[in-house]
């Protein structure tokens, strides 16, 4: 396995924020609304499900379940995007990586780990086998 290049780090902006710096801690946050009750993501003041102001971040476990995943075995060097399920129920656009591209599944169960970004940034979630 090619050891992974950092990716440009981020560009974060008030909203987003206490997600990154949690994220250098490793810890992976969510967004989820007091008002519903619904986690959400990607991180956003508004509910997209009942449109209330009133959401909060709370720490995910960063467990999840592949919904969908498609491996580019044609690319330069290969790898895999996925949606992944969370446990808290959003579902996330992500990577799989640190797996067998020839047996990822859909229904694998995967965990969140960090990749490196450029520079003093923050670390990107990405998704590895449980």
């Amino acid at each position: 396995m090619a050891k992974e290049r950092a990716i440009p780090a981020p560009l974060t902006n008030p909203e987003t924020e206490p997600f990154w710096a949690a994220a250098r801690e490793g810890k992976f946050l969510i967004r989820a609304c007091t008002e519903c009750g619904k986690a959400h993501w990607y991180p956003r003041a508004i509910c997209p499900h009942c449109m209330s102001e009133k959401t909060e971040w709370r720490e995910a476990s960063g467990r999840g379940t592949i919904y969908s995943v498609s491996v580019m075995k044609r690319a330069p060097e290969v790898y895999a995007v996925a949606y992944v399920t969370l446990e808290e129920g959003p579902t996330m656009m992500t990577n799989i990586v640190e797996c067998d591209f020839d047996r990822v599944a859909i229904g694998d169960r995967v965990v969140v780990t960090w990749r490196p970004t450029q520079g003093d940034g923050p670390p990107y979630p990405q998704f590895r086998p449980a």
